[in-house]
């Protein structure tokens, strides 16, 4: 980043201090203090926690060997990691992978490596990436997610966008390579094209991993939704060798764990594990779909990881679960919105559908 650039960012910042209101808490699913704190603790004992996006059922570990906690990750390690996650999501040849402690990581960090301009969020969607570009200076636009993206963007004259691909949380898919083409063209205009593609495990013909390498792409992945191990905290950017680098330097050194390295290689190397557990999620979630149709539910969207609904009493609906110890997630921007994660096992679904008969 020039000088200039980072200039413009501290005087950013001291402008933003003086001037700005502080930005309104984002709401994320998981928070079971907060349910708590709200609802009470649940007459069972033990929330049902739908809130996520979080496989229920995540990869069985084994027991994890003490070394790997006690000894700081050598290049071994990391090397073949990296090599795993190159297989496992497809990363052609000429592309760089970078791994980070979390997607949401890679989210924050992103943004710094690009001068301010003005970028563009289609949405709604993840509600970190506004924020995060925002605190680096950018001039953040929101755009809908049903817009043409070649014509949109020229016209609008967007420098960076962010699409969330699936998208969380109406699970809308962009087409990769009209993906990948709009990438190019924000590139000739000196931009870049950021596709977080958190949920895309589940559907992997819909990832742009394979036109990555490029300059003016950048693909985000989480480990831990797919896999429910969310709190290893382990995410990979896919790029060219230019942001790669950056990003690196960005992150510093030891930016993964030992036993994030050590559960992610055996996880991303289980083909057969990988298989059953796409296709289990596949009929959960038109199980989940069956039952929130019976319930009233208009499905509006989703992944093979979460399913949204719409109901009129919504809020309503919420409140009345969370009241039995089932947490779902509610949205600011839709009221009629409910997002389910799948249950984990047979009496969480036979639980969850008991509440929603009464």
């Amino acid at each position: 980043m020039s000088e200039a650039s980072i200039t413009y960012l501290k005087n950013h910042e001291t402008e933003a201090r003086l001037d700005m209101a502080p930005p309104k808490p984002i709401r994320h699913g998981g928070n079971l203090a907060a349910a708590t704190q709200r609802f009470g603790e649940p007459e069972c004992g033990t929330w049902l926690d739908l809130s996520t996006g979080i496989n229920a059922c995540s990869y069985p570990l084994p027991a994890m060997p003490g070394a790997v906690a006690q000894r700081l990750p050598d290049g071994g390690d990391f090397e073949n990691l990296l090599t795993t996650a190159r297989t496992y999501y497809g990363v052609p040849q000429d592309a760089h992978i970078v791994a980070a402690p979390g997607s949401q990581a890679l989210i924050q960090a992103v943004p710094n490596l690009y001068a301010p301009a003005s970028v563009a969020i289609l949405g709604p969607t993840y509600a970190e990436h506004a924020p995060s570009w925002a605190a680096c200076g950018h001039r953040v636009e929101d755009a809908p997610s049903s817009c043409a993206l070649s014509v949109t963007g020229a016209a609008a004259g967007w420098d960076y966008t962010v699409v969330v691909n699936p998208n969380n949380p109406d699970g809308r898919i962009q087409p990769p390579d009209g993906l990948a083409a709009f990438g190019a063209e924000l590139f000739e205009r000196g931009g870049a094209l950021i596709i977080d593609e958190a949920f895309c495990d589940v559907s992997p013909k819909s990832s742009t991993v394979a036109y990555s390498g490029k300059p003016g792409l950048v693909v985000l992945k989480s480990f831990g939704k797919f896999f429910g191990l969310a709190g290893m905290r382990l995410g990979f950017a896919i790029c060219d060798r230019d942001t790669a680098q950056r990003l690196k330097k960005r992150l510093g050194p030891w930016a993964v764990s030992g036993p994030a390295i050590w559960a992610a290689t055996l996880a991303m190397n289980d083909q057969a594990w990988i298989a059953n557990t796409r296709a289990r999620l596949k009929l959960d979630a038109a199980r989940m779909d069956a039952l929130l149709l019976g319930a009233g539910f208009e499905i509006v969207g989703g992944t093979h990881l979460f399913r949204l609904g719409a109901h009129a009493q919504a809020r309503d609906i919420y409140a009345a679960l969370g009241a039995k110890g089932i947490l779902t997630r509610p949205f600011d921007e839709n009221a009629s919105w409910l997002r389910f994660g799948l249950p984990g096992d047979e009496g969480a679904w036979q639980r969850l559908q008991a509440a929603l008969n009464r």
